[in-house]
């Protein structure tokens, strides 16, 4: 009755005040929740300044709703006269009292928040009552000074709008935005606004937000009056002070809540504690203590829970680990099973190779062998060859010196025969065509020295690795030297005549006419010595074109000798390449052989260890326990038990045996001291102790 009554004579900023409860609704303090004895403890610390501020709250909002009361009543029965800088007064003083008000609010829950947070030491829900009455005194603090919208339903107050500036002035808040305009379950602004409020408080950046806001207030004063919280310095205070929110971490969901309907009522229960009542200070007492060990019991059940959800989880994560560890065990025997097989394949596959290069081996041993030998003989012929062609190269060599000591005496004749010709060229114009044709005879009998010359060098360095043509060069060389003894007898006799023809040219001076027909005569036989001469010179050329034959057969002879040391010094590197894989292949299958040793020694490991984890596998799942009603014959003898043949299970395997089948004992893995052991579980036990020890 009194929010309808004040609604009519109350200006409309006092409609966004507290709904305030009834002193009859509000509990007493022995009804107060509490946080256990550690809260109870610390309360005192903090409760003075709480009550303090509790109670100037709940002074000032009195006072402002006693007052709007009154006025509310007073309206239809005395009108009075209400100046207009009286109620513009009066409109102030209401906005700054709501301000305090909210401001102390927002302090009292933003400290109870954090103080019961801490306490609690663990993520906060959206059932946790501090949490929920924060929201709602943050809603109002937030309504404060809002501006209607009208709209064709009517008037629309709803702080969403400038929330959702958020997304525009800072860019990080648009997935924050985009995230509440995509759930389903919200319909209204008001809705929207609190589910903004919930995921700006999961990320810690609530008073970031706002912070953009009061930056940008020119953005702000579309939507709040000029006197809002938001718009004054209050709004800096409460941003400043919901930075220290960034401690605590809520996790809240916002499926199934329906925040479109919520009543956004503020609970002073939780923030008012009369500490003055004396008179039933000891009944208060008592139920407080059994208030705190209810508590004490809620949390240690809650630990409990949690710990047998813990427990649960790691049950089931061993289980994960048991069943992972049998699909290892599979596969390790798989693998185990692959290695044999191919240790089978690898030992065949050596012998294979074994034999093969022991084939090979011989092979090449028996190949080696004769082209040693052959190589042998063909080295001795070689040596043989070079030691003749060697001592044919000295012979050659003293044959070219005497030649070239003949060639300087030739050399010397024909510049006395050059100086004769001259002086009978001076005395006969006649005898110049003669002497100019043994001029031109002369040179060519050089150049072919000269060839001589170089081809006696040439013969000399392809002499060294020739045999066979040596032979027929000494013959040649004889039929030279004859041939060139030939020529100094003409020479001889060319001197003689070039004397005779001195002292003919002195007699000619004397006696020329008388002599023409004498020098006609000799020019007549000069000429026969010619024609001889280049007859002979033709035969030597003949002779010089075959010697040119013969060097070419020599050189292919000696090419194809050359090959083939090149292809005996290849079959030597052939040998060498063969020895060093043999040495290759010997180290590889010592190598494998070792391996394989090395893998048997593995395998064997690995075999007594997949036994022992098997054990320890069946020591910890437990063995098929057999009931006793399900065994009446023993499993190994099937003798019928009775009254005088008793029941016994094996300790290793589960199952039942008679007396004389299970009177082993041994020391299992699972049981500290021997105990009852079957028949062939203690042999097979024995069996794996004794491979183990060895």
């Amino acid at each position: 009755m009194a929010e309808g009554e004040g609604a009519e004579g109350v200006p409309p900023e006092q409609k966004e005040a507290f709904e305030v409860i009834s002193g009859a609704e509000a509990p007493d303090t022995s009804e107060l929740p509490s946080d256990g004895p550690e809260r109870g403890v610390e309360g005192p610390a903090w409760s003075a300044p709480l009550l303090s501020l509790a109670k100037r709250a709940s002074e000032n909002l009195a006072a402002g709703y006693g007052s709007a009361l009154k006025s509310a009543a007073l309206v239809g029965l005395m009108p009075k006269p209400v100046s207009p800088d009286s109620a513009a007064k009066q409109t102030k003083y209401h906005t700054m009292e709501e301000r305090s008000n909210l401001m102390n609010m927002i302090k009292l829950s933003i400290k109870v928040l954090i103080q019961s947070a801490l306490s609690l030491g663990r993520t906060l829900d959206s059932d946790f009552p501090p949490l929920q009455q924060f929201f709602v005194v943050m809603e109002h603090c937030l309504k404060h000074g809002l501006k209607a919208k009208k709209s064709f339903i009517g008037q629309n107050k709803s702080f969403f709008g400038p929330l959702e500036l958020v997304e525009k002035l800072c860019p990080e808040a648009s997935d924050l935005a985009t995230s509440v305009r995509n759930l389903p379950e919200l319909k209204t602004p008001v809705g929207r606004g609190r589910a903004w409020l919930y995921l700006a408080v999961m990320q810690k950046k609530l008073a970031d937000y706002l912070k953009v806001l009061l930056d940008h207030k020119h953005l702000l004063s579309e939507f709040y009056e000029s006197d809002a919280l938001m718009m004054e310095e209050e709004g800096a205070v409460m941003v400043g002070l919901l930075v220290g929110l960034n401690v605590i971490d809520a996790n809240l969901c916002l499926k199934g809540e329906d925040l479109d309907s919520q009543v956004a009522v503020i609970d002073f229960s939780l923030y008012l504690k009369d500490t003055q009542s004396s008179d039933n200070g000891k009944e208060d007492g008592g139920i407080t203590a059994v208030l705190d060990q209810k508590h004490y019991v809620e949390e240690l059940n809650r630990h409990l829970s949690c710990t047998v959800g813990d427990l649960q989880t790691k049950i089931e994560s061993l289980e994960k680990t048991n069943s992972k560890l049998q699909e290892e065990l599979t596969a390790a025997t798989d693998r185990i099973r692959a290695l044999q097989d191919e240790q089978q394949e690898l030992r065949q596959q050596n012998e294979q190779i074994r034999e093969r290069s022991e084939k090979h081996v011989e092979v090449t041993k028996e190949d080696t062998k004769v082209e040693l030998e052959t190589y042998k003989q063909t080295r001795q012929g070689l040596d043989e060859m070079y030691s003749d062609a060697w001592k044919q190269l000295k012979e050659e060599k003293r044959i070219r010196m005497e030649l070239e000591k003949e060639l300087e005496l030739q050399i010397g004749m024909k510049t006395e025969m050059e100086i004769a010709m001259k002086l009978l060229e001076k005395d006969t114009h006649e005898k110049q065509d003669t002497l100019v044709a043994l001029r031109q005879q002369l040179e060519e009998v050089k150049a072919i020295n000269l060839q001589m010359f170089n081809k006696s060098q040439n013969t000399e360095t392809t002499l060294q690795q020739k045999k066979e043509a040596i032979s027929s060069f000494e013959g040649k060389t004889n039929q030279i030297m004859s041939s060139i003894k030939q020529m100094e007898d003409r020479l001889q006799h060319a001197e003689k005549a070039k004397r005779d023809a001195e002292e003919k040219s002195v007699k000619l001076k004397r006696e020329l006419g008388s002599r023409i027909e004498t020098l006609k005569q000799q020019l007549s036989q000069l000429d026969n010595k010619c024609s001889t001469l280049e007859k002979e010179l033709k035969s030597e050329k003949e002779q010089r074109q075959t010697l040119q034959q013969e060097l070419h057969q020599e050189k292919d002879t000696t090419t194809l000798l050359k090959t083939e040391l090149q292809q005996v010094e290849g079959l030597k590197k052939e040998l060498r390449k063969l020895q060093e894989e043999k040495q290759q292949l010997e180290k590889t299958c010592e190598e494998q052989e070792q391996a394989l040793q090395e893998m048997g020694l593995h395998l064997s490991q690995s075999k007594l260890k997949m036994e022992d984890i098997k054990e320890v596998n069946k020591a910890l799942k437990g063995h098929t326990w057999l009931k006793d009603d399900e065994a009446t014959h023993c499993k190994q003898c099937e003798k019928e038990f009775s009254i005088s043949r008793r029941k016994h299970h094996c300790r290793n395997c589960g199952h039942i045996f008679c007396n004389t089948c299970s009177s082993n004992e041994l020391a299992l893995p699972s049981y500290p001291k021997p105990v009852r052991v079957c028949d062939t579980c203690h042999t097979l036990l024995l069996q794996r102790c004794s491979s183990n020890s060895s």
